[in-house]
């Protein structure tokens, strides 16, 4: 289960123990919003695109939408988003529980500007009821990240 990934890698950093993990689905934004308590654009979504032959992740405040002008100025081609079956197998967590974390080989993550203005955010952890709240810092430090990214729309 990619929950239990997600787990064994924030073991590393003594941080395992922040993930929440609810009797409830969290696999939306509202949902994780409402199983949160918090306002839907705290959430880190976590998108998976293709750019040629390679699988992407850009992590987004959760009311932001990719801008398409803004994606294929920064990444050279349309926004492809990768297909509900082709998410875990390309990326290693199934849709619903998408994070930039225990992420397959290969797999580059970018997180985009819109996280900027939060002092905390919550991405999932690999599961469909999860997530763990971070500092930018943090999400820098444990998403492994490539850049920062301005690809988003409707969050200003």
């Amino acid at each position: 289960m990619a929950i239990e990934k997600v787990r064994k890698y924030f073991r590393q950093y003594g941080v395992e123990h922040r993930i929440l993990e609810f009797d409830v689905s969290s696999a939306t934004v509202e949902l994780a919003a409402e199983a949160l308590s918090c306002e839907p654009c705290r959430i880190a979504k976590t998108l998976s695109f293709m750019v040629g032959e390679t699988p992407i992740l850009i992590v987004a405040a959760g009311d932001a939408r990719i801008d398409n002008h803004k994606y294929k100025e920064r990444f050279g081609t349309k926004a492809k988003m990768l297909s509900f079956d082709e998410a875990e197998t390309v990326i290693g967590h199934g849709v619903g529980g998408v994070c930039p974390f225990a992420v397959n080989e290969g797999v580059t993550v970018y997180l985009d500007e819109s996280l900027k203005r939060f002092e905390t955010v919550f991405p999932a952890c690999g599961s469909s009821n999860s997530a763990i709240e971070l500092t930018m810092e943090e999400l820098e430090q444990y998403s492994g990240f490539a850049a920062w990214v301005d690809v988003c729309k409707d969050w200003e």
